[in-house]
């Protein structure tokens, strides 16, 4: 039997974080992410970079500060992109890019969306711009792996039950299907709600675990595109992987990695 239910490591499981605005409590997240071993994704504002009163954290720290996570779009200038013009649509994403591009060192591909507005157009647009996923605001509580990335729904901002539900995305059982956790929100807000406890509570209980794989926003995009590009034999004694990424498979029961450029013969 061959299932596409792995992740890397043979897990089943998967983390993700996503944290907008790029805000000075940035750094203190970042520090509790790195210390228990999760990755997550940064959506920031370019064109607040430098701005004290906005509380954005400087330009000359972005690349050193989210070493290891990604570094994503969340418009130039915070525009809302569902009611303001085409125009103005590609010139949030584009500005945005090319300045966190730069900043980064290599391509921004992801988004969230400001304010959570967006509509069919948008998506177009944003495609055409170089986005290839985007989060939306609305949650779903469960750990589904999502049908649509440009309508990315997580499974919780972190003021919704993180804790109950991050024990319970620990115990579920496999079930031969992939899971997915993914926890967004505002760094500043753990600030307001003094509740960085919490954060970091959620972060030792999940973290440093054999069975979950931890990952940027992209990375997931780009693992599950991956597998959807594996070409089987019709006997399914043979596979092709024509990515440049290894892919995990299930086979017999057991995980079975596919290298990338490889053809295998079971």
């Amino acid at each position: 039997m061959i299932a596409l239910d792995r992740f890397p490591g043979g897990a089943r499981k998967a983390l993700t974080m996503s944290y907008d605005d790029g805000k000075t409590p940035d750094r203190r997240l970042v520090d509790i992410f790195n210390r228990y071993g999760i990755k997550a994704t940064f959506h920031i504002n370019a064109g607040y970079l430098d701005n004290d009163r906005l509380d954005r954290i400087a330009s000359d720290e972005v690349s050193e500060l989210y070493k290891g996570h990604e570094i994503s779009a969340h418009g130039y200038t915070h525009r809302s992109l569902g009611i303001v013009p085409r125009e103005l649509v590609i010139s949030e994403v584009i500005k945005d890019r090319e300045k966190l591009e730069a900043l980064a060192g290599y391509p921004v591909r992801g988004m969230s969306y400001p304010n959570g507005l967006y509509n069919d157009d948008t998506i177009a647009i944003l495609k055409a711009c170089g986005i290839e996923y985007c989060r939306v605001v609305e949650t779903t509580g469960d750990f589904k792996i999502p049908e649509d990335f440009m309508r990315w729904k997580g499974t919780c901002h972190h003021k919704q039950n993180l804790l109950e539900l991050g024990q319970k995305f620990i115990d579920m059982p496999h079930k031969n299907r992939p899971h997915l956790m993914y926890v967004w929100g505002h760094a500043n807000e753990f600030d307001k709600d003094n509740n960085w406890d919490m954060m970091e509570q959620f972060c030792k209980m999940t973290g440093g675990r054999d069975d979950i794989w931890y990952t940027t926003n992209i990375e997931f995009v780009d693992y599950m595109n991956a597998l959807k590009q594996l070409r089987f034999s019709v006997d399914l004694t043979m596979v092709y992987n024509p990515t440049a990424i290894d892919l995990t498979v299930t086979y017999d029961g057991e995980p079975f990695v596919i290298k990338a450029g490889a053809k295998i013969k079971f």
